[in-house]
């Protein structure tokens, strides 16, 4: 393919990008065969066909090559052809997830400030269960910037620890990255399936379900329903072997099924996001009989390090291609520019704490075997906070708590002091846990507040919200403990709410 366009960082003028690399990349192939399955299946011309059409649209509502579109629609077939039209003709898109509020989505056109906007015509209907929806697009001109940087993807951060950050990827990073999951035993290839439950606005989703499969001659299954009977569906409608794509709380969804059906097709699953707990891991193997392979990546960067056999738990090989270091105990990844489109503009900006001299900082915790090369990957940096001049990480806490069989889910923060959010399961009690924590985590590292929730806030990609502020407004169905405020032997206060 022919090399695609870069530019320099920082706000200036963006080079025409080559959209030449669309064809030769993603649409290229046998014709008849089907590429992608929704409920019914769309062949690589059919494909094709709608990408065509959708180019003619949008270049008549103004955009050009080198211009701006944002894309605020659900995972869909109409996502799908609207992202590879505007790559075709050239164009800058950026997606925003269906699942904004009017006023995020409002927030974030005037950050972008695109010359094109893709709508649906009303509002996705099929509840927040639906893995994929039925939508005809509405095409909006509108007085805005063309690009201003050479990134062909842009998109914003989960947001899970507070504000959104806007990330541009170029088409090279794309393909650099197709390559490196070409390289990475384990991932399907030709002939095989991916039933895929990670949205299409989000990396995992995006470059790891649908620019995979397209480039690599996988079927990408997206199930109607993500419950698990509408996963285990999907899985049993094809005879293709089958990799399920997801985060933990798909996991954790599967593994509450008390009798899997049979599914011979069925090879391992693949997860993102967040760290998979032992308990969760073991629970879902024992159930079905299949490899649980989990991914680390991030938004910026794409798949970075991967034990997709399950044989280094905890550990990752890093993905071919990446120079990773460890340096004070955080992770760092070689990057010749930053993907960040609005240092020090906004909110949640990159920013040199970001990305400097070379080096992308993943904020992530972490270290690398110099004997192996793999990498251990030990959670968010600002997880681990000082109590009484002793340092605690609160993944441990929470993964801790989220084991406990009275718990259902679980987060832990750090205000003035350690606070834990819980969903507790039928039957459970703070008094109980509270009791579990005395017997497994010592008494500084215990939470001093339990707030009892009916459900915790979650990011559009599936991740538990870990900011304060959204917590606390969760806070709004909390149930009143019985247990009462003490203080234990050590001297440190419980108190439970």
């Amino acid at each position: 393919m022919k090399a695609a366009a870069t530019a320099p960082q920082g706000g200036l003028a963006a080079l025409p990008l080559d959209p030449s690399w669309v064809d030769e990349v993603l649409l290229g192939g046998p014709g008849s065969e089907p590429c992608l399955i929704f409920d019914e299946p769309v062949s690589r011309d059919e494909l094709r066909r709608l990408v065509t059409a959708r180019q003619a649209v949008l270049a008549a509502a103004g955009l050009r090559r080198g211009g701006s579109v944002a894309l605020c629609l659900a995972p869909s077939l109409a996502l799908v052809a609207n992202l590879l039209a505007s790559w075709r003709i050239g164009a800058q898109a950026a997606l925003l997830d269906h699942r904004l509020t009017p006023h995020e989505t409002g927030q974030a056109l005037a950050r972008l400030d695109p010359q094109v906007v893709v709508t649906a015509d009303r509002p996705a209907a099929g509840g927040p269960a639906a893995g994929f929806y039925d939508q005809q697009d509405v095409v909006t001109a509108r007085a805005g910037r063309p690009a201003r940087t050479s990134h062909a993807v842009v998109q914003l951060s989960s947001g899970s620890t507070g504000p959104a950050k806007i990330i541009g990827r170029t088409a090279a990073d794309l393909v650099d990255e197709l390559g490196r999951y070409a390289r990475i035993e384990g991932v399907p290839g030709a002939g095989e399936r991916i039933v895929s439950m990670a949205s299409t606005v989000h990396v995992l989703g995006l470059v790891g379900g649908l620019l995979h499969s397209l480039h690599a001659g996988v079927r990408l299954a997206i199930p109607r329903r993500l419950t698990a009977e509408g996963i285990l569906d999907t899985v049993a409608a094809g005879p293709e072997p089958t990799t399920l794509l997801g985060v933990p709380f798909h996991i954790e969804l599967l593994s509450w099924v008390a009798r899997p059906p049979r599914l011979p097709q069925l090879t391992g699953m693949t997860t993102g996001g967040e760290l998979v707990r032992a308990q969760v891991h073991e629970a879902f193997v024992d159930r079905y009989g299949v490899r649980l392979g989990s991914m680390y990546g991030m938004t910026e960067v794409g798949v970075i390090a991967t034990d997709l056999f399950g044989e280094h738990r905890p550990e990752l090989t890093p993905a071919p291609g990446l120079t990773l270091r460890a340096v004070d105990g955080e992770l760092l990844i070689a990057r010749d520019q930053s993907p960040y489109l609005d240092l020090g503009t906004a909110p949640g900006a990159g920013g040199p704490t970001r990305w400097a001299d070379g080096w992308l900082h993943t904020k992530d915790g972490g270290s690398v075997d110099p004997g192996t090369g793999r990498v251990r990957v030990l959670g968010r940096l600002d997880s681990q906070v000082s109590v009484g001049g002793l340092k605690v990480d609160l993944t441990e806490v929470e993964h801790t708590l989220a084991a406990l069989p009275e718990v259902s889910a679980a987060v832990v923060v750090h205000g003035t002091s350690i606070e834990a959010y819980v969903v507790l399961r039928p039957g459970g009690t703070a008094a109980r846990i509270e009791a579990q924590l005395t017997e497994r985590l010592a008494a500084y590292k215990r939470p001093r507040l339990i707030h009892v929730v009916d459900r915790l806030p979650r990011t559009a990609t599936g991740k538990l919200v870990r900011d304060r502020a959204a917590l606390s407004g969760a806070g709004g169905s909390s149930k009143p403990s019985t247990v009462q405020e003490r203080s234990d032997r050590k001297g440190t206060t419980s108190d439970v709410h």
